[in-house]
């Protein structure tokens, strides 16, 4: 593995070992809550959930179907909080690619490797890669295993399936995070422009379908692409998969011409 990628990773050790208890603990404690929706079908029943307001049954994804095993994973576990959570480690990971060392002087050291530019917005992202996969990895066992132990019936390519996309959809966003930092050598600027889009997707998804007006809108979100193909229930959705790639592509090709252009701040 090429050195730069092993030094940043080494930098992101301590996020991505918070960010992975922070994010197994979470999904693994929802998902140990299946059985006790089980046992109480028609107290979590669509009527009973009807008592939510639109507004909130909306931006979950309308909580229908919660009592089988595949409706409360997409409801609790893939509508919104890990996605959600692993959004947010994505774009401060890829804040600490560039921008971060940039604006704490210490990217003049890196810059003094026998690389250029173009390599070394490469291995970073390399490393972003790696990290997040890892994450995805491990929090994917931890998702499976809770899951068999509590027989949520949810076959493993199907929560393989919609694991995958969340690593592809918070590879996206930090990607743009990177992308960000490194055309303007800010870290608010990469936090704030990820943040922002990521925060505006989801709500253009999760409203568009009840407001024509942002029925167009909804193609411009990466949330479209990660939850239209229910993978959960249809399996790994490929098209929706390459947008969301090529999209990536497209930043990762972004970051490396503006950075390479770019007067670096150091």
């Amino acid at each position: 593995m090429p050195t730069l990628v092993l030094k940043t990773l080494r930098e992101y050790r301590r996020s991505l070992i918070g960010w992975t208890v922070g994010i197994c603990a979470f999904a693994g404690m929802y998902t140990s809550f299946f059985p006790q929706i089980r046992a109480n079908a028609d107290l979590y029943s669509q009527a009973a959930l009807s008592k939510y307001p639109d507004s909130v049954r909306t931006l979950l994804g309308g909580l229908e179907n919660i009592t089988s095993g595949a409706g409360f994973m997409q409801s609790i576990i893939y509508q919104l909080f890990v996605p959600l959570l692993f959004t947010m480690c994505a774009v401060a990971l890829g804040a600490k690619a560039i921008a971060e060392p940039e604006e704490s002087k210490t990217l003049e050291l890196t810059l003094t490797l026998p690389l250029d530019r173009k390599r070394l917005v490469l291995e970073r992202f390399a490393a972003l890669v790696v990290g997040l996969l890892g994450v995805a990895v491990v929090s994917l066992l931890v998702v499976a295993l809770v899951g068999a132990s509590v027989d949520i019936g949810v076959p493993f390519g199907r929560i393989l399936a919609a694991h995958s996309m969340v690593f592809l959809l918070v590879l996206f966003f930090g990607t743009l995070s990177l992308t960000a930092g490194a055309a303007t050598g800010r870290k608010a600027a990469a936090l704030g422009v990820a943040g922002v889009y990521a925060v505006a997707g989801y709500v253009v998804n999760a409203l568009a379908p009840n407001v024509e007006v942002m029925s167009w809108l909804n193609r411009l979100s990466p949330f479209y692409y990660y939850s239209e193909g229910r993978p959960l229930i249809t399996g790994f959705p490929i098209g929706d998969a390459l947008v969301l790639l090529a999209a990536t592509a497209v930043l990762v090709m972004t970051a490396v011409l503006s950075f390479d252009r770019r007067d670096v701040g150091v």
